[in-house]
């Protein structure tokens, strides 16, 4: 039976691989909001959604209808709001009586974690979160095959993601609203690196700009250099002569990994798992949260010569 959806953010970025992904799993989005009335992208997946701009009424409207019958209420409410905001949504989604599906990051401070978690006990709803590399049929080969090896590894890990000038300016540029580079466009990938290789043991921090951040970390199989970038100017020549926007390189002893291809349908996985009940929840967010706020907090520690994790970035 299909379930009934609601979406916050629907004129977000990420937005579209959310309704496509509500849409390839044979279910129906009954309410949208969004403060930017930029959001004619509903069309392409569902033409009867009602669209709020003000989330005191697209409360109310779920409110109403959490006092229909199970057929009728709302089911789940996938949250693609700034940063900031995913907490206050993700309690919104329990409290009318849905499960709450929140891009990541779940919350920017760990200590919000704790309160999601005594909602859900309250509420008798779930918190599931896009953790989605987790889906990518590479990594759960790798593994599959790390779980046979007692070797430890040594990790580099490049994530470019080309932005312009409108990245600083908007609340993704504020580290208050978006938690810092590291949480904003980094957190999936400390996510899948805590996944593959065990908890982490210390972590430094290298470099700490508003366009660039890099560090080590050494996790219990696994000792990580990282570097991530928005700067045009990093992302690799061969890269942009083949006309792309974004660069992703994990190199394991060695061996380059690169997976920038294969992301555009995660979001219906991530969605198929959690219909399934094998969703991503509060406690699978953590780990990831933890490091990235105590890198937050880290001192800036400059390394000398090839230790810095700049050199295999370009």
């Amino acid at each position: 039976m299909s379930k009934n959806f609601a979406l916050m953010g629907a004129a977000g970025y990420v937005a579209s691989r959310h309704l496509q992904a509500i849409k390839d799993t044979g279910n129906e989005l009954l309410a949208a909001c969004d403060p930017n009335d930029s959001v004619g992208v509903l069309d392409q997946y569902f033409l009867d959604t009602k669209y709020f701009t003000e989330v005191e009424r697209f409360d109310r409207h779920l409110e109403k209808l959490k006092r229909r019958s199970t057929t009728e209420r709302t089911h789940f409410v996938s949250i693609c709001t700034p940063n900031y905001l995913h907490d206050a949504h993700v309690r919104l989604a329990l409290r009318v009586g849905a499960d709450a599906i929140c891009e990541k990051p779940l919350v920017i401070n760990p200590w919000n974690l704790d309160q999601l978690a005594e909602m859900e006990r309250e509420n008798e709803g779930r918190v599931y979160t896009t953790l989605q590399l987790r889906y990518l049929p590479s990594m759960i080969e790798l593994k599959k095959k790390l779980s046979n090896s007692t070797k430890r590894a040594d990790i580099q890990l490049s994530y470019i993601a080309r932005r312009g000038p409108w990245y600083q300016i908007s609340w993704k540029g504020d580290e208050a609203k978006s938690g810092g580079l590291a949480l904003n466009i980094g957190v999936h990938f400390f996510d899948l690196l805590l996944w593959l290789f065990g908890a982490v043991e210390s972590s430094e921090i290298h470099l700490r700009e508003a366009e660039r951040w890099s560090g080590a970390i050494q996790l219990k199989n696994a000792d990580v250099r990282w570097y991530l970038s928005t700067r045009p100017a990093d992302l690799p020549e061969a890269s942009r002569l083949a006309g792309k926007t974004a660069y992703r390189s994990l190199t394991i002893d060695g061996e380059e990994l690169e997976f920038s291809h294969g992301f555009t349908d995660l979001h219906t996985r991530v969605y198929e798992g959690i219909l399934a009940g094998e969703g991503l929840g509060v406690e699978s967010a953590r780990p990831s949260v933890e490091l990235v706020y105590g890198l937050r907090k880290a001192t800036v520690k400059v390394p000398l010569g090839n230790a810095h994790p700049m050199f295999f970035a370009r």
